[in-house]
């Protein structure tokens, strides 16, 4: 339901009428992926369990009050030694019990509570590795679909460029001034750009569906992206603004700190049930038969037992309980040194973690870097291309260039705004896998 309104929200705001396509902006993809992944409500649902689990631990220290009954109803009774027995016709007995426990010190239960909250942590870590993960995915179809968007458009460009020269080199053809092998190489061009323009319409599509299944938006819903690749040329002149090299932030090196912190944890909880325990207990107990009173005949000697309804008991007592562990099989103690011995092996893998992920972050502002002087680089080369094109098409229509001239100057040109733009995805791309390493969430 929640997922229906914000689509329906985003159909209203952002499209004409309710038979359009629903238009997303960046921001808007990501908000609808961190509030409808089911990676992201699993992830929520586990910090929630871990909140459950603490409850149970601080529940272990409020009373714990027992209520019992029973109804036993005895068909034959029992004999003893020489006849004698408690009564001669069968009975019933009713018996009921209220037993109470009150901790009043539980090292164990205290520390189990802390343990606990490391394991909150943990979960809140993993809930936000889920989050950063997803943005930066979502992040990079998005763009690969700007990227196929923009290729698409230029090639279409191309093609409308290609067929305009085969229409004037087929009028030249029929006027007797071009020859066949300049319109079959034009036509042959022509022809070599369709499997692209229909491979790149393909990628437009597998990269929505992509896009689709990370906003869990059901696949009959076409979506529109807003923007074009080459406009985000200023986020990359100024993207390299406030980068660092500290992976403190990073989620997998976090996930490892907060693990050893659990095992300290669990190791100081496995410590405390070595410690003493003290609680209160009570206990209440109503028991009543109808056996009868038994009266002893000192005179004659002999027992007689009188039915006369049911005969009630009520003890209550209450006392403190101190129980002390002395000898368990020394299983407590190989469980602490099996733990301090997980404890050195995380501190290990952190170690060689925090080295791993340094690595990780120089290589992804070189990937940063490399990018951006490449799209420098491609800019300059669209520019000369560019002009490279013109020059040969007026040589050729003025009779002075060939076609192989054309055709090289134009597929340069094309080569080279493919370039520019893919040097703009690439840019885009290695930023949100920097920000997915330094634990950038947005």
């Amino acid at each position: 339901m929640k997922r229906f309104f914000l689509i329906f929200g985003l159909l209203a705001v952002g499209l004409p009428s309710a038979s359009a396509q629903l238009r997303l902006t960046l921001d808007k993809a990501i908000d609808l992926a961190l509030s409808e992944n089911p990676t992201i409500e699993v992830a929520d649902l586990e910090v929630r369990r871990y909140d459950y689990v603490k409850r149970q631990t601080w529940g272990n220290l409020l009373p714990q009050v027992n209520v019992t009954g029973q109804v036993n109803h005895q068909f034959v009774v029992q004999k003893m030694s020489k006849g004698f027995s408690l009564g001669n016709d069968p009975y019933t007995t009713l018996s009921g019990a209220v037993d109470a426990s009150l901790p009043l010190f539980a090292p164990q239960v205290y520390r189990t509570m802390k343990f606990n909250d490391a394991q909150m942590a943990a979960a809140v870590e993993a809930a936000r590795s889920s989050r950063i993960t997803l943005v930066a995915e979502v992040r990079k179809a998005y763009y690969n679909i700007l990227l196929a968007e923009q290729s698409l458009a230029v090639l279409r460009e191309s093609e409308a460029t290609v067929r305009r020269t085969v229409e004037d080199t087929q009028l030249k053809y029929d006027n007797g001034l071009a020859s066949e092998y300049d319109l079959l190489t034009a036509r042959v061009q022509l022809s070599n750009l369709r499997p692209t323009i229909l491979q790149t319409e393909t990628s437009i599509r597998l990269a929505e569906l992509q896009l689709k299944m990370y906003l869990s938006i059901p696949e009959e819903v076409a979506i529109e992206v807003t923007g074009e690749l080459d406009a985000l040329r200023d986020e990359v002149l100024a993207g390299t603004d406030g980068l660092t090299a500290d992976p403190g932030e990073n989620s997998d090196l976090r996930t490892l700190e907060l693990q050893e912190e659990l095992l300290r944890r669990q190791l100081r909880t496995e410590n405390a049930s070595r410690l003493p325990t003290i609680g209160a207990f009570g206990n209440f107990t109503l028991t009543g038969n109808n056996m009868g009173s038994v009266m002893f005949d000192m005179e004659h000697g002999g027992m007689t037992s009188v039915k006369d309804g049911y005969f009630w008991q009520n003890p209550l007592y209450a006392g403190i309980r101190i129980s002390v562990p002395l000898f368990a099989g020394l299983t407590k103690a190989n469980r602490a040194r099996e733990l301090k011995n997980q404890i050195a092996q995380i501190g290990k893998q952190r170690e060689y973690a925090r080295e791993q992920i340094g690595v990780q972050v120089r290589a992804a502002l070189n990937d940063l870097m490399t990018a951006r002087e490449t799209m420098f680089a491609q800019e300059k080369t669209v520019e000369q291309a560019r002009k490279a094109y013109s020059i040969a098409d007026t040589r050729y229509r003025a009779g002075a260039g060939t076609m192989l001239e054309l055709n090289t100057a134009q597929l340069a040109e094309t080569q080279a705004r493919l370039g520019f733009s893919q040097s703009i995805y690439d840019y885009l791309s290695a930023k949100a896998e920097y920000d997915r390493i330094v634990g950038r969430e947005r």
